[in-house]
């Protein structure tokens, strides 16, 4: 017999991440996963410093030609990551 108060375990783990605001962090997480999936290994292999501050995502990058190139789709570089999370965690993208 189920009781009224009785909660899913997907539910009671939703509810402590809006309740601490850990959403936000684990979507930043998995934007940083993201970008790896999305751009593949030879361009994460140059990616030297990667992370996401005040919605904005930071990457350094060891190859000036590489960063040149990323610079002219950083407006669908962030549609494609955002996609990939699956709700809009950047609106920025800064490369260095």
């Amino acid at each position: 017999m189920k009781k009224q108060n009785d909660v899913t375990l997907g539910d009671a783990i939703k509810d402590l991440l809006n309740t601490y605001s850990l959403n936000t962090k684990l979507d930043e997480v998995k934007l940083l996963d993201a970008w790896r999936d999305t751009l593949g290994t030879m361009i994460n292999n140059h990616t030297q410093k990667i992370y996401v501050q005040n919605r904005k995502l930071f990457v350094k990058l060891d190859n000036a030609a590489l960063k040149n190139e990323l610079m002219y789709s950083k407006t669908k570089l962030i549609q494609s990551l955002n996609e990939h999370v699956g709700r809009p965690v950047i609106d920025e993208l800064i490369i260095s």
